[in-house]
């Protein structure tokens, strides 16, 4: 399975000539690295906010940004050793806080003073939380040495299991109102799995044909992650059910996943012999955008991590390996979404030309 935090990039040219994509030139692309950072990456967005780490004085730092580098917020809690903030709701983060003794799912509402524990008191060894919505979030707690898909309302009181009947591991990625998505290891395969809250709620969305399979992210009723399919990463998309599963690994890749969706369009990252290059889907394989190609200077692999728009704007938050600063920097992308009526008269002036180029002939 791909990580969450894809490391170890390798080289990328932006024209590598294997597939061609639709990306669009209207993209405005935004480095979020701030200025004292060696390093860092977006993870999540939601609004105008989005959601990462920096490496500052050697130590990777949760943070915050609205929309620039010089917006960056240091969310690290005092004491910690390590922090990253992996999810927003906009008024809420998510991540993790390591003070020394292991990671600790953790919760904050703006503020490194806000910083929440979320780790469960009994029995949990580590935890990490990827994702909130509303009052909620969701992650993964190491209780007795078994990971546990979790839920939690805030507190760490609060916490709930989700691993199904029968599964020996689960984590959750992502939440979208009363439905969570992740994976559960049941009889030998890792299956993307839907849950409502509940571990007795439990959807196997592991698609026929495929080895193995997780969700990571949701909106609405569409879920995004990955199937192995001929042992190759798929990203791929449902709607609630395994059959409801559509492939959506570009032509001539060596793989792909998929990270997030915003109910409409999905993000992750396509694997080429060149590299990975941060993805855009607009729920088919066909659909593919290239959102490297919208990067300026030299830049090794991108990954695209999350995905929010408003009826204006698409926004997308991500990372990529910057040759010329030879580190990996936040990145966020934008796009305006053309109005209803755009396309009308798009679609009317084209017409209007052709019909004065067959005039003209």
């Amino acid at each position: 399975m791909a990580p969450k935090l894809l490391i170890g990039m390798t080289a990328l040219s932006t024209a590598h000539g294997i597939m061609v994509s639709t990306a669009d030139a209207q993209w405005t692309v935004t480095n979020l690295n701030p200025a004292d950072s060696t390093g860092s990456a977006a993870l999540g967005a939601f609004g105008t906010q989005q959601v990462g780490h920096a490496i500052v004085g050697g130590v990777s730092r949760a943070g915050q940004w609205s929309g620039s580098a010089a917006s960056w917020v240091d969310l690290h809690p005092a004491g910690s050793t390590e922090s990253v903030a992996f999810g927003t709701s906009g008024t809420r983060q998510v991540g993790y806080a390591d003070g020394g003794t292991g990671r600790s799912a953790s919760l904050w509402s703006g503020t490194a003073d806000s910083w929440v524990n979320l780790s469960p008191a009994s029995g949990s060894g580590w935890s990490i939380a990827y994702a909130t919505s509303g009052a909620q979030q969701v992650g993964l707690a190491d209780v007795d040495g078994f990971r546990n898909a979790s839920l939690w309302s805030g507190t760490a009181d609060s916490w709930v299991s989700l691993n199904p009947t029968g599964a020996v591991w689960s984590e959750a990625y992502a939440i979208s109102g009363n439905q969570q998505v992740g994976f559960a290891i049941v009889g030998g395969v890792g299956r993307a799995s839907l849950w409502s809250s509940s571990a007795a709620s439990w959807v196997d969305l592991n698609p026929a044909g495929s080895t193995d399979s997780y969700a990571n992210g949701i909106s609405g009723n569409q879920q995004v992650g990955v199937a192995t399919v001929g042992g190759v990463l798929h990203a791929g998309l449902w709607s609630g059910s395994a059959v409801s599963w559509v492939d959506l690994n570009p032509a001539g890749s060596d793989g792909s996943w998929g990270y997030a969706t915003d109910g409409t369009r999905q993000v992750g990252g396509t694997s080429f012999a060149d590299g990975y290059h941060a993805s855009l889907w607009s729920g088919t394989a066909g659909s593919w955008e290239d959102l490297s190609l919208s990067l300026a200077g030299s830049w090794r692999s991108t990954i695209a991590t999350s995905i929010w728009s408003d009826p204006s704007f698409i926004y997308v938050v991500g990372y990529g390996f910057n040759n010329d600063t030879d580190r990996q920097e936040a990145l966020l992308w934008s796009r305006p979404i053309p109005s209803p009526g755009a396309g009308s008269v798009l679609a009317l002036a084209g017409l209007v030309a052709t019909r004065r180029r067959r005039h003209r002939c």
